[in-house]
């Protein structure tokens, strides 16, 4: 039987602070690096919760940016890509690893666009911040809106190799795009997570923008804790 709305919780577990995430690390020890690849690393450590020592495994990875590119009759690019882990073909808005040293997410950004889309933007804003994974990974994501798009001269840097060598590019209709994500078509995380949160943030008169080159708070976070993957 389900429980009705405002049945009690149990003692102790009634939040009553503000909703927001919160940066707190709990204690652990003994770790392990259990596996370093060319992108990620896998470690393992024992966290302390307080009435409990439990061993945790987490994908450290470097981190990541997509680009919610729009023209001006609204819609939005999505390019057309091979991933090996669910062997599919998905479309996805321009995205790519934090893998360059002291580059920002803007500067990530602006990069990308470039070499998978062939795209540069006079206007820029942070659309939303996520977690892909944070039960088992470290990766952080910022999803930026690219507005007042030109194309390059010579089109896109063509930089990648493998599934990033052909990236086949279409412009959806935002409402049509948003429909492709509620009914299942789409499901690329960064193509869900940027599409409804650029039509909610429509909705609202462009009123949650943020900044291109807002603080990154989770990112700076990561970092400070060794939870980054450095590249080069």
């Amino acid at each position: 039987m389900t429980p009705p709305d405002d049945a009690p919780a149990p003692a102790g577990e009634e939040w009553t602070g503000a909703v927001a995430d919160a940066l707190e690390v709990r204690p652990s020890s003994g770790r392990v690096t259990e596996f370093e690849g060319r992108i990620w690393s896998v470690i393992s450590e024992d966290v302390d919760f307080g009435l409990s020592v439990a061993r945790r495994d987490v994908v450290i990875h470097p981190g990541a940016v997509a680009v919610i590119a729009m023209d001006d009759e609204d819609r939005v690019l999505l390019i057309r890509q091979y991933r090996h882990p669910v062997g599919m073909l998905l479309f996805e808005p321009p995205a790519g690893l934090m893998d360059t040293a002291d580059e920002t997410g803007w500067q990530t950004a602006e990069r990308e666009l470039a070499e998978e889309a062939g795209f540069r933007a006079t206007t820029w804003h942070v659309l939303v911040d996520v977690f892909l994974s944070p039960g088992g990974m470290s990766e952080a994501v910022r999803i930026f809106l690219a507005r007042g798009l030109e194309p390059l001269p010579g089109g896109r840097v063509m930089t990648g190799e493998a599934e990033e060598a052909h990236l086949p590019r279409v412009w959806v209709p935002l409402d049509e795009a948003t429909e492709l994500v509620l009914g299942g078509q789409v499901g690329s995380p960064t193509a869900v997570i940027g599409v409804l949160a650029v039509a909610a943030s429509r909705a609202r008169g462009w009123t949650t923008l943020r900044p291109p080159d807002t603080r990154w708070s989770a990112r700076e976070h990561l970092e400070a804790t060794d939870r980054v993957r450095r590249l080069s």
